[in-house]
């Protein structure tokens, strides 16, 4: 029996692009919405050449309502979405607040709009450890309280949380939210991985970019942290393990596994790596030295947090398998190819 259509959206972002290989591989057919604001177009063609299968694209802006609902409408094969659309970058977050407020919120609000009318039954959602804020005690499970948000991003997941919870009680949806850590590395082909059209943020295509010679140096924001070296620490885990989880959670859902029409699951290693750790790990699996400075503390940012996964480990089912070296060493493959191919 044929497997049903599952929508993506941020399908050509960074975590989007690798689940959509991951769901290609297992047999579905999937169609991406993306508004290319911090993606580009060939990552659809990317995915060809990885899958030999080129999934169904629609340039859609989730902020128009009127757009969406027409989409839907055209498309009443959907029954399943995975949505990661969303703004993401913290420092930004701060400096733009009303900007992630409008764009993440109001995007998921339109999408909620017409799952019932068009019979929508399955949502996993795009979630982050950052709706945990700076926590009492780790690792952090499921249960841990939410703090108040260390930045508009943040609470943007934790209020998109909410209003799925809540849409969850008085519909037929069911929803799992994935709270997932640091993300990094890149598919074993190098042929996609995290390549954001604006200046990146996050710490490993920082790293990656300084080690190429994109940059003439990187930052470490915060060394007087209460962590053994002073910088912060995070759960990073490969986006490949990352990009299955979703695939577990869905099937989950497909399948009428879930226990509630809400649920929660961490996804991380479970282990916590600081900025510096990160760095030497760097240079000791490349064999590159990276130039950085040491700097004051950033706004936005949390001490240290990694996760408690056993609830996704016997519950989901779902366990991640690839260590730091991996991520690294894949995450520098994608550099180099990137440089390869645009030099």
């Amino acid at each position: 029996m044929s497997k049903s259509k599952i929508l993506v959206t941020g399908g050509t972002g960074f975590i989007g692009s690798h689940t959509v290989v991951e769901l290609i591989n297992q047999g579905y057919p999937v169609h991406i919405i993306d508004n290319l604001s911090n993606s580009r177009l060939h990552i659809i063609d990317d995915i060809e050449k990885i899958t030999g299968i080129k999934p169904e694209f629609t340039n859609l802006d989730l902020c128009n309502a009127e757009r969406v609902s027409a989409f839907f409408n055209q498309h009443s094969d959907i029954k399943s979405i995975i949505h990661f659309a969303a703004l993401k970058a913290v420092g930004e977050s701060v400096e733009k607040p009303l900007l992630y407020y409008t764009n993440n919120v109001t995007g998921l609000i339109n999408i909620l709009d017409v799952v019932n009318q068009n019979k929508i039954k399955n949502f996993v959602f795009s979630s982050s450890c950052s709706v945990y804020g700076e926590p009492d005690s780790l690792p952090i499970n499921e249960n841990a309280p939410l703090k108040d948000a260390e930045s508009p991003y943040a609470n943007t997941k934790r209020i998109n949380e909410d209003i799925l919870r809540d849409f969850s009680k008085v519909s037929d949806l069911k929803t799992i939210a994935l709270r997932y850590f640091n993300p990094i590395g890149s598919h074993s082909s190098a042929i996609i991985g995290e390549y954001p059209l604006n200046a990146p943020t996050n710490l490993m295509p920082v790293i990656t970019q300084t080690a190429i010679g994109k940059r003439t140096g990187m930052q470490v924001f915060g060394t007087d942290y209460n962590t053994p070296d002073g910088s912060c620490i995070r759960d990073y885990i490969h986006v490949v393990d990352l990009a299955k989880a979703h695939i577990v959670a869905i099937e989950r859902l497909i399948n009428a596994k879930n226990k509630s029409n809400f649920e929660i699951f961490n996804l991380g290693t479970g282990k916590g790596t600081s900025v510096l750790e990160m760095i030497h790990t760097f240079e000791e699996v490349t064999g590159v030295r990276l130039k950085y400075k040491l700097k004051e503390r950033r706004p936005g940012d949390v001490v240290q947090v990694y996760a408690d996964t056993k609830f996704a480990n016997e519950e989901l089912g779902w366990k991640s398998k690839l260590g730091l070296n991996e991520m690294v060493s894949s995450a520098w493959k994608w550099e180099q190819a990137l440089s390869n191919k645009y030099n």
